[in-house]
């Protein structure tokens, strides 16, 4: 059998080629192999996702479209909310997928994963948790939902894509100094924890930890299709991490 993982692809987002983006994701999903089992969306799957009671935003056919094709051949797909799209509420849920909290521990292949998209976990600058707690704070978010969703949605597409442009040069994971690295090295010491996969810094991590654990982070999909595949018999007696 065999369990996915992907982070960070950032759909609806106008910069680097978005279009071929998106059709680059729909081969991935529509690619996966018929022994796929279950499938983690680790978050930040779209740019900027805000659905309303009876409002979703529009498009992404064909990403819906693929992920429900794979639900309906018994793939279990998972997602975690990113700092990207937490305004999920209901409508993934309502499609078939289950909606995970990290830091989230699963048991696959008979070893012990520790899950999430991975910001706000470890010591994060104060800057970020407040920004961080105003995303989730429920009273801006039914706030936010009394705007018409045609200012809702160009608020926050603009703010995205702000954000990113600010950004332009790619992240240095800061290996042991980052906020995640000392939050896996916490709970890998006071949990038992083989693996720990993350997305959100839009690098392409590999480290083990002082616990021996092993620490993943998964890449962005602005110019490549990352991805992590954990291969494994029923009986956990074969297992292998591949990373695309």
């Amino acid at each position: 059998m065999k369990t996915y993982f992907v982070s960070d692809v950032h759909l609806g987002l106008q910069v680097n080629d978005p279009a071929g983006r998106e059709r680059r994701f729909c081969r991935f999903l529509e690619g996966l192999p018929e022994d796929t089992d279950a499938l983690y969306l680790m978050g930040d799957i779209w740019d900027f996702w805000y659905e309303y009671r009876d409002v979703v935003p529009k498009g992404y056919v064909r990403v819906f479209a693929a992920l429900q094709a794979l639900m309906d051949r018994g793939v279990k797909v998972f997602f975690f909310q990113g700092n990207h799209d937490v305004w999920t509420y209901s409508y993934f849920e309502e499609l078939g997928m289950k909606r995970l909290v990290q830091p989230y521990v699963a048991e696959i292949g008979g070893r012990r994963f520790c899950l999430g998209h991975g910001d706000g976990l470890g010591p994060v600058p104060s800057g970020y948790r407040f920004l961080r707690g105003v995303f989730h704070s429920r009273v801006l978010q039914f706030l936010f939902s009394t705007l018409h969703p045609w200012i809702a949605f160009r608020l926050g597409n603009g703010w995205s894509r702000h954000n990113r442009l600010a950004r332009r040069e790619e992240y240095v994971f800061r290996g042991a100094d980052e906020p995640l690295c000392k939050f896996a090295e916490e709970f890998s010491a006071g949990n038992d924890v083989d693996y720990f996969i993350f997305g959100h810094y839009h690098a392409d991590v590999h480290m083990t930890l002082s616990s021996g654990a092993e620490l993943y982070v998964l890449k962005d999909w602005m110019s490549s299709s990352p991805y992590i595949c954990v291969s494994h018999s029923a009986d956990g007696a074969s297992f292998e991490i591949i990373r695309g």
